[in-house]
């Protein structure tokens, strides 16, 4: 392939991702390209027509397709980006997004601020393990217990614990949230993005978000019913002056607020806004 039909064939899939509603059509293209060519970003440009054969022409024809359907990149691919780091992902998970890096970033500087020099994590609700292996990167004294009610979930972890050399300093737990965690462990912090969506929002949520695990995404008719197991169970767990940090809804604040505010067995409450200025992540603090 010359290099005049090598722009051709990426500005026609563009088009072809933005006719189906995809903003990021030609980031999501990039994507694609390096993913199949197996080059940097830089590389697709300098010379990307010169690695296309039919076989790779095919693929990616194929996979243009089916994201025009509005089903996951990451699913297709098999891969998603947290935090600087590849992620192997498939439907027994849900895609990672960028707003649980802040849920990561938040526990990463408490640790540090506070000097914990070996903290142990409990991560609720691992899925892919994103927060898990994140967390035992970045904090390698770290000791991390990840939990999930879903088998194909924790195996989906573990192969992201071994492909980050974290396995050794992450326990796997299937578990209904707290139900098989080891009560005689005592935590720095308790983690979790949970599923916080209504039932009644969840058949208009973007195609893109409907192909996640529906057990991952809704929690009653509020969106509620697992944070508030969440909340009134952490203590249990938490070490002295540990905290709970968990993801929330946009419209959900107040409602956490009335939740905690008559439980004596935390001391504060916190609400952190992400960089959409959206309230984002709780903190309490026993």
């Amino acid at each position: 392939m010359d290099k005049k039909d090598f722009h051709r064939l990426i500005k026609e899939a563009e088009q072809k991702l933005r006719d189906a509603g995809i903003e990021a059509a030609a980031t999501e293209v990039e994507i694609i390209l390096e993913t199949i060519l197996d080059v940097e970003r830089v590389a697709v440009y300098l010379h990307g027509w010169e690695l296309i054969d039919n076989i790779i022409l095919e693929k990616f024809h194929s996979i243009v397709e089916r994201r025009a359907t509005r089903y996951p990149l990451q699913y297709i691919l098999g891969e998603a980006y947290f935090y600087g780091r590849r992620f192997l992902v498939n439907p027994d998970v849900m895609v990672p997004t960028p707003e649980t890096e802040l849920l990561c970033e938040l526990a990463i500087n408490y640790v540090n601020n506070e000097k914990i020099e070996t903290p142990h994590i409990l991560d609720i609700g691992t899925g892919s393990g994103v927060i898990a292996v994140t967390v035992a990167c970045e904090l390698t004294g770290s000791w991390v217990t990840a939990a999930d009610i879903s088998p194909g979930a924790l195996t989906m972890a573990r192969k992201n614990a071994a492909m980050h050399e974290a396995a050794s300093r992450i326990s796997f737990v299937i578990s209904d949230l707290y139900k098989n965690v080891p009560t005689d462990q005592k935590f720095d912090l308790i983690l979790s993005n949970p599923p916080y969506i209504s039932e009644g929002e969840y058949d208009g949520l973007p195609p893109e978000v409907l192909a996640d695990p529906k057990i991952s995404l809704t929690s009653g008719d509020e969106g509620l019913d697992t944070i508030k197991k969440l909340i009134d169970r952490a203590p249990d767990f938490l070490a002295e002056k540990g905290r709970l940090m968990f993801e929330i809804g946009y419209d959900q604040p107040e409602k956490i607020s009335r939740l905690t505010e008559k439980d004596e067995r935390y001391r504060s409450l916190m609400i952190i806004k992400d960089l959409n200025d959206i309230d984002r992540v709780v903190i309490l603090s026993v």
